[in-house]
């Protein structure tokens, strides 16, 4: 909770009056966990799902007080960086997203000061699917999974 979202509280706290003053833009790296729940990842989702109660609710604050600084919300999934790859071994079929391209999708979201950022762009359509449809979301999801290598780390 510490890093995953108590940090990024502090130092938006600490951040705003400046951006304020300047109608600047806040980026928030997110994960599709903080969308999505699924299944052994409780904490690291618990705060992800932190960070986007607190920016949707801070977004809407300075909106209704006509305050001019955007937040954009960038939800990415699996990155092909070492240690998520040695995390998730073995537990997910899902494959890793190129890093790089993650990182621009990030920046153009930013540039634009766009709401959201989904990278890939299809888990855009799995966020929408968990309020529409929550049984095939949940058969999707379950595809993913390798439940005994999960339940054995």
């Amino acid at each position: 909770m510490q890093v995953n979202f108590l940090s990024y509280v502090q130092l938006t706290s600490r951040a705003l009056p400046s951006l304020t003053d300047s109608k600047g833009s806040l980026v928030v790296v997110s994960s599709l966990l903080g969308r999505v729940p699924a299944s052994f990842s409780t904490p690291y989702s618990a705060a992800k799902f932190a960070l986007d109660g607190f920016f949707g609710s801070l977004r809407r604050e300075l909106d209704v007080q006509d305050v001019n600084v955007a937040i954009t919300m960038c939800v990415l999934g699996l990155r092909d960086r070492a240690s998520a790859a040695e995390a998730v071994r073995g537990v997910t079929r899902v494959k890793a997203a190129p890093g790089p391209k993650a990182a621009l999708a990030v920046i153009r979201g930013g540039a634009t000061r766009a709401a959201g950022v989904f990278y890939p762009w299809r888990f855009h359509l799995l966020c929408l699917l968990r309020r529409w449809l929550p049984r095939p979301r949940a058969w999707f999801i379950r595809q993913e999974l390798n439940v005994t290598a999960a339940a054995a780390a």
